[in-house]
Protein backbone atom coordinates (compact mmCIF):
# COMPACT_ATOMS: atom_id res chain seq x y z
CA UNK A 1 0.00 0.00 0.00
CA UNK A 2 1.11 3.61 -0.79
CA UNK A 3 1.94 5.72 1.58
CA UNK A 4 -0.66 8.56 0.70
CA UNK A 5 -3.03 5.43 1.24
CA UNK A 6 -1.36 4.42 3.75
CA UNK A 7 -1.77 7.66 5.97
CA UNK A 8 -5.90 8.48 4.49
CA UNK A 9 -6.49 5.10 6.10
CA UNK A 10 -5.04 5.40 8.98
CA UNK A 11 -6.34 9.19 9.71
CA UNK A 12 -9.65 7.60 9.02
CA UNK A 13 -9.73 4.67 11.53
CA UNK A 14 -7.85 6.80 14.34
CA UNK A 15 -10.91 9.64 13.89
CA UNK A 16 -13.61 6.52 13.99
CA UNK A 17 -12.16 4.45 16.67
CA UNK A 18 -10.38 7.30 18.86
CA UNK A 19 -7.87 4.98 19.88
CA UNK A 20 -5.36 2.72 17.99
CA UNK A 21 -2.22 0.87 18.90
CA UNK A 22 0.74 0.05 17.13
CA UNK A 23 0.50 -3.48 16.67
CA UNK A 24 -3.71 -3.11 16.13
CA UNK A 25 -2.48 -1.19 12.81
CA UNK A 26 0.38 -3.11 12.01
CA UNK A 27 -2.25 -6.25 11.80
CA UNK A 28 -4.60 -4.00 9.95
CA UNK A 29 -2.31 -2.26 7.01
CA UNK A 30 0.01 -5.56 7.23
CA UNK A 31 3.34 -3.53 7.59
CA UNK A 32 6.34 -3.44 9.37
CA UNK A 33 5.88 -1.40 13.53
CA UNK A 34 8.77 0.83 12.21
CA UNK A 35 6.42 1.90 8.82
CA UNK A 36 3.55 2.68 11.05
CA UNK A 37 5.74 4.51 13.65
CA UNK A 38 7.35 6.62 10.85
CA UNK A 39 3.92 7.00 9.26
CA UNK A 40 2.18 7.85 12.69
CA UNK A 41 5.25 10.73 13.51
CA UNK A 42 4.40 12.27 10.20
CA UNK A 43 1.08 12.35 10.66
CA UNK A 44 1.03 13.98 13.85
CA UNK A 45 3.67 16.39 12.62
CA UNK A 46 0.57 17.76 10.39
CA UNK A 47 -1.70 17.18 13.31
CA UNK A 48 -3.70 14.61 11.63
CA UNK A 49 -3.54 12.25 14.65
CA UNK A 50 -1.86 13.09 18.48
CA UNK A 51 0.46 10.59 18.73
CA UNK A 52 0.88 8.76 22.15
CA UNK A 53 3.47 5.90 23.41
CA UNK A 54 2.23 3.08 21.58
CA UNK A 55 -0.40 4.50 19.66
CA UNK A 56 -2.07 7.13 17.75
CA UNK A 57 -5.68 8.87 19.08
CA UNK A 58 -8.01 11.24 17.34
CA UNK A 59 -6.58 15.23 17.52
CA UNK A 60 -8.67 16.36 20.02
CA UNK A 61 -11.05 15.25 23.12
CA UNK A 62 -12.94 17.83 22.81
CA UNK A 63 -15.24 17.29 19.19
CA UNK A 64 -17.09 14.10 18.19
CA UNK A 65 -17.53 12.94 14.60
CA UNK A 66 -19.78 14.34 12.23
CA UNK A 67 -22.92 12.99 12.89
CA UNK A 68 -23.59 11.74 9.48
CA UNK A 69 -19.90 9.64 9.47
CA UNK A 70 -21.28 8.21 13.11
CA UNK A 71 -24.46 6.88 11.78
CA UNK A 72 -22.15 4.65 9.50
CA UNK A 73 -19.86 3.23 12.04
CA UNK A 74 -20.40 -0.11 12.52
CA UNK A 75 -24.01 -0.03 11.39
CA UNK A 76 -24.41 -3.73 11.58
CA UNK A 77 -23.65 -3.95 14.98
CA UNK A 78 -25.81 -1.08 16.33
CA UNK A 79 -28.22 -2.67 14.50
CA UNK A 80 -27.94 -6.57 16.57
CA UNK A 81 -27.68 -4.53 19.86
CA UNK A 82 -31.04 -2.51 18.63
CA UNK A 83 -32.61 -6.15 18.12
CA UNK A 84 -31.39 -7.30 21.55
CA UNK A 85 -33.03 -4.64 23.63
CA UNK A 86 -35.91 -4.53 21.81
CA UNK A 87 -36.12 -7.59 23.78
CA UNK A 88 -36.38 -7.01 27.05
CA UNK A 89 -38.80 -3.72 26.38
CA UNK A 90 -42.14 -5.29 26.96
CA UNK A 91 -45.18 -3.90 25.19
CA UNK A 92 -46.74 -1.05 27.12
CA UNK A 93 -43.68 0.09 28.26
CA UNK A 94 -42.66 3.78 28.83
CA UNK A 95 -38.93 4.89 27.87
CA UNK A 96 -36.52 7.63 27.61
CA UNK A 97 -34.60 7.49 23.65
CA UNK A 98 -31.90 9.44 23.97
CA UNK A 99 -29.62 11.36 21.70
CA UNK A 100 -27.41 9.13 18.86
CA UNK A 101 -26.93 6.65 15.89
CA UNK A 102 -27.40 3.51 18.80
CA UNK A 103 -30.37 4.97 20.27
CA UNK A 104 -32.16 5.26 16.99
CA UNK A 105 -30.83 1.72 16.39
CA UNK A 106 -32.72 0.77 19.23
CA UNK A 107 -35.77 3.09 17.93
CA UNK A 108 -36.16 0.91 14.76
CA UNK A 109 -35.77 -2.39 16.30
CA UNK A 110 -38.86 -1.18 18.46
CA UNK A 111 -41.36 -1.02 15.52
CA UNK A 112 -42.97 -3.77 15.87
CA UNK A 113 -44.05 -3.59 19.29
CA UNK A 114 -47.52 -1.90 20.88
CA UNK A 115 -48.33 0.56 23.12
CA UNK A 116 -44.93 2.10 24.03
CA UNK A 117 -45.37 5.56 25.75
CA UNK A 118 -42.15 7.58 24.44
CA UNK A 119 -40.34 10.93 25.43
CA UNK A 120 -37.13 12.06 23.69
CA UNK A 121 -35.00 14.50 23.00
CA UNK A 122 -34.00 12.58 19.43
CA UNK A 123 -35.66 14.05 16.57
CA UNK A 124 -34.51 10.94 14.21
CA UNK A 125 -35.59 8.57 16.45
CA UNK A 126 -38.94 10.32 16.79
CA UNK A 127 -39.30 10.29 12.86
CA UNK A 128 -38.46 6.79 13.10
CA UNK A 129 -41.20 5.81 16.00
CA UNK A 130 -44.06 8.03 14.04
CA UNK A 131 -44.50 4.61 11.62
CA UNK A 132 -46.33 2.87 14.65
CA UNK A 133 -48.82 4.71 15.40
CA UNK A 134 -50.00 2.72 18.72
CA UNK A 135 -46.90 4.85 20.33
CA UNK A 136 -47.62 8.01 22.72
CA UNK A 137 -44.67 10.09 21.32
CA UNK A 138 -43.87 13.23 23.46
CA UNK A 139 -40.70 15.56 22.37
CA UNK A 140 -38.70 17.36 24.64
CA UNK A 141 -38.24 21.02 23.87
CA UNK A 142 -35.22 22.80 23.64
CA UNK A 143 -32.28 23.90 21.15
CA UNK A 144 -32.57 21.95 18.27
CA UNK A 145 -28.93 20.71 16.95
CA UNK A 146 -28.09 20.30 13.18
CA UNK A 147 -27.92 16.10 14.12
CA UNK A 148 -31.53 16.57 15.26
CA UNK A 149 -30.56 16.16 18.73
CA UNK A 150 -32.67 18.54 21.24
CA UNK A 151 -30.22 20.50 24.18
CA UNK A 152 -30.42 22.76 26.76
CA UNK A 153 -32.32 23.67 30.23
CA UNK A 154 -35.77 23.64 28.78
CA UNK A 155 -34.95 20.08 27.79
CA UNK A 156 -33.51 18.94 31.26
CA UNK A 157 -36.45 20.71 33.12
CA UNK A 158 -39.06 18.97 30.85
CA UNK A 159 -37.45 15.60 31.26
CA UNK A 160 -37.66 16.31 34.70
CA UNK A 161 -41.03 15.55 34.66
CA UNK A 162 -41.13 12.46 33.82
CA UNK A 163 -40.64 9.06 35.35
CA UNK A 164 -40.42 5.77 33.02
CA UNK A 165 -39.55 2.65 32.73
CA UNK A 166 -36.49 2.56 31.06
CA UNK A 167 -33.69 5.04 29.80
CA UNK A 168 -32.19 4.17 26.65
CA UNK A 169 -28.78 6.13 26.42
CA UNK A 170 -26.07 6.48 24.24
CA UNK A 171 -22.52 7.35 25.22
CA UNK A 172 -18.86 9.01 23.43
CA UNK A 173 -16.48 7.01 25.50
CA UNK A 174 -16.38 4.38 28.38
CA UNK A 175 -12.76 5.19 30.40
CA UNK A 176 -11.13 2.05 31.91
CA UNK A 177 -12.02 3.07 35.07
CA UNK A 178 -16.09 2.98 34.13
CA UNK A 179 -16.15 6.43 34.06
CA UNK A 180 -19.00 7.72 31.37
CA UNK A 181 -17.66 9.99 29.22
CA UNK A 182 -19.25 12.44 26.26
CA UNK A 183 -18.20 15.69 24.44
CA UNK A 184 -20.67 18.12 24.63
CA UNK A 185 -21.63 19.57 28.61
CA UNK A 186 -24.92 20.49 27.63
CA UNK A 187 -25.51 16.99 26.25
CA UNK A 188 -24.35 15.59 29.17
CA UNK A 189 -26.40 17.50 31.77
CA UNK A 190 -29.41 16.23 29.52
CA UNK A 191 -28.13 12.58 29.69
CA UNK A 192 -27.66 12.83 33.51
CA UNK A 193 -31.49 13.52 33.83
CA UNK A 194 -32.42 10.75 31.61
CA UNK A 195 -30.38 8.45 34.23
CA UNK A 196 -32.40 10.36 37.07
CA UNK A 197 -35.75 9.84 35.74
CA UNK A 198 -35.40 6.17 34.30
CA UNK A 199 -35.86 3.08 36.62
CA UNK A 200 -33.70 1.29 34.28
CA UNK A 201 -30.98 2.82 32.53
CA UNK A 202 -30.32 0.72 29.15
CA UNK A 203 -26.65 2.11 28.09
CA UNK A 204 -26.26 1.08 24.31
CA UNK A 205 -22.65 1.36 22.56
CA UNK A 206 -20.82 -0.33 19.97
CA UNK A 207 -17.08 -1.34 20.78
CA UNK A 208 -15.01 1.56 19.78
CA UNK A 209 -16.19 3.43 22.48
CA UNK A 210 -13.82 1.57 24.95
CA UNK A 211 -10.92 3.30 23.22
CA UNK A 212 -12.36 6.64 22.17
CA UNK A 213 -11.31 9.34 24.28
CA UNK A 214 -13.70 12.12 25.25
CA UNK A 215 -13.51 15.18 28.32
CA UNK A 216 -16.72 15.79 29.96
CA UNK A 217 -17.58 13.83 32.88
CA UNK A 218 -21.12 12.23 32.88
CA UNK A 219 -21.36 9.54 35.77
CA UNK A 220 -20.10 6.13 36.23
CA UNK A 221 -20.86 3.01 34.19
CA UNK A 222 -22.44 1.64 38.33
CA UNK A 223 -24.81 3.67 37.89
CA UNK A 224 -26.90 2.14 34.46
CA UNK A 225 -28.53 -1.40 35.28
CA UNK A 226 -28.01 -2.59 31.63
CA UNK A 227 -24.64 -2.37 29.07
CA UNK A 228 -25.71 -4.15 25.52
CA UNK A 229 -22.84 -3.92 23.55
CA UNK A 230 -20.91 -6.00 20.58
CA UNK A 231 -17.83 -7.51 22.15
CA UNK A 232 -16.62 -7.74 25.57
CA UNK A 233 -15.15 -5.10 27.17
CA UNK A 234 -11.98 -4.64 28.42
CA UNK A 235 -10.77 -6.64 31.81
CA UNK A 236 -10.62 -3.59 34.01
CA UNK A 237 -14.32 -2.83 32.87
CA UNK A 238 -15.14 -6.10 32.99
CA UNK A 239 -14.13 -6.34 36.67
CA UNK A 240 -15.95 -3.05 37.07
CA UNK A 241 -19.26 -4.35 35.58
CA UNK A 242 -19.05 -7.71 37.81
CA UNK A 243 -18.54 -5.73 40.92
CA UNK A 244 -21.37 -3.33 40.13
CA UNK A 245 -24.13 -6.07 39.08
CA UNK A 246 -24.69 -3.80 35.69
CA UNK A 247 -26.29 -6.45 33.59
CA UNK A 248 -24.17 -7.17 30.52
CA UNK A 249 -25.26 -8.57 26.91
CA UNK A 250 -22.88 -9.05 24.35
CA UNK A 251 -24.77 -8.74 21.15
CA UNK A 252 -23.15 -10.76 18.00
Amino acid sequence: MKQSLRHKKITELVKQKGYLSTEELVTLLKVSPQTIRRDLNELAENNLITRHHGGAASPSSSENSDYRERRHFFSSEKQLIGKEVAKIIPNGSSLFIDIGSTPEAVATELLEHQNLRIVTNNLNAAYILMQNNTFDITMAGGSLRQDGGIIGEATIAFIGQFRLDFGILGISSIDLDGSLLDYDYHEVQVKRAIIESSRNTILVTDHSKFSRRAMVHLGSLSEVEYLFTDSIPPEQISNLIHSSNVKLHICR
